[in-house]
Order: structure tokens, then sequence, then C-alpha cells
């Protein structure tokens, strides 16, 4: 959903083109940047897991259909629904059973999402990665949409890379480990530099792409 931008993303701002000047143009190419941000809590985790590894546009439907099922977005709610209604929303099984285990995993408090706040970044990271299904990639984008965090960097995603190397007019794209050092130079404003790598990408393609629609 499109928000406001937080307070602290105007200060960052400068500072991110300090850091790296590359970034100064995007917003001048492409447009003002859309701030985009998901629910707290296991709404958004199910957000999230509902757009893994399908394009932004099934994944937006699909999650309209979901989130209009009767307690879905809370664990136990979740837990009552049946098969049926799940493949009336489109789901596919592996997400039933993804979702299903997430649900159960907050019930019994091998994930605390309510906690995430108290945690470190890297914490929070290991924190949602050990559950089985999620990883690094969705518990990066998880503490960026939904919980606001400024410094996370999805270091394995596809479309920065192919950003990172369209911007910088880079030879080929560059590998999770490159990212993982070029993103150093963009700290604490990772989460900035990420939104803007997905927003710069989309003009150029032409297309929604990351999570940054």
């Amino acid at each position: 959903m499109p928000m406001t931008r937080p307070a602290w993303v105007q200060a960052a701002l400068p500072e991110l083109f300090s850091a790296d000047p590359d970034f100064s143009a995007i917003e001048a190419n492409a447009g003002p940047l859309p701030w985009r941000s998901r629910p707290r809590g296991f709404g958004g985790l199910a957000r999230t897991v509902l757009g893994q590894q399908i394009s932004n546009l099934a994944a937006e439907a699909i999650w309209r259909r979901f989130a209009a099922l009767p307690g879905a977005l809370e664990p136990d709610g979740l837990l009552l629904l049946s098969d049926e209604q799940f493949r009336a929303a489109g789901l596919s099984r592996p997400k039933v059973a993804h979702l299903r285990g997430l649900a159960l995993a907050c019930l019994e408090g091998r994930l605390r999402l309510d906690a995430l706040r108290d945690m470190t970044d890297q914490v929070a990271i290991d924190h949602l990665a050990a559950q089985r299904g999620l990883g690094p990639w969705t518990a990066q984008v998880h503490l960026m949409f939904a919980e606001g965090r400024p410094d996370i960097f999805p270091y394995a995603d596809v479309a920065l890379a192919a950003s990172v190397q369209h911007l910088k007019r880079l030879p080929a794209r560059p590998s999770a480990k490159a990212l993982i050092t070029l993103s150093e130079a963009w700290r604490p404003w990772r989460s900035l530099a990420a939104r803007l790598l997905w927003h710069h990408w989309r003009h150029a393609t032409g297309r929604p792409t990351g999570e940054s629609e």
C-alpha cells in the first residue's frame, strides 16, 4: 500500500547521495519514489510469502482475495480456513502448507513477530530465516516493508543486481557477495538504497519489478 514517506527519509536522501552520487538522479529520471508498506505482524509476513517466485501482478491479485478471507491475517484465524477457501483465493498447495506452518509456529511461540522490534537487524533476520520456507530474502523484505527498518539490503535479489549493473554501467551483473560489498557504502540507509534501485529498474525496464511495486 502506498503511504507518506517516514520522516527519516528526507534526512537520509542527502547522506545517501553524498555516499554514492549515482543515486541522486534516480527520482529525476524515474519520478518520485513510491513508498510502499505492509501490515506489521502475521499479515505482512503472509503478503511477502504470497509474493515469492511469482509476478507482482499475480501476487497482488492473490493477496486481495486472500486478505478478504475471514481471519486470514491472524495465525489462529488462518488455521480455521479450509482448503477450498485457500484454493478459491488462488493459493497453491505449497503456499497453503507454508502459511499454515508459519501460523502454527506463531501460536507455539517459535516465531515471535511481536518481538521483532526489540531485536537487532541481524538477530531479526536470523529469527525469521530460521523458519522453514522463509530464508534471508523473505526475512529482509519483511523487515523493510512491514517493520520499516532503514538499513536492510536483500543482497540476493536479482532485480537489485540488475539495477546496480544498469545504474553503474557495469560490464556484468554483480554477484550477491559483490552487492554486499557495494552496499556497505550505503549504510545506514541501505533500505532506502534498495527501494531506489527497484524504482530505477522499474523505470529502466518499463515494467513493475521488485518489492517497490
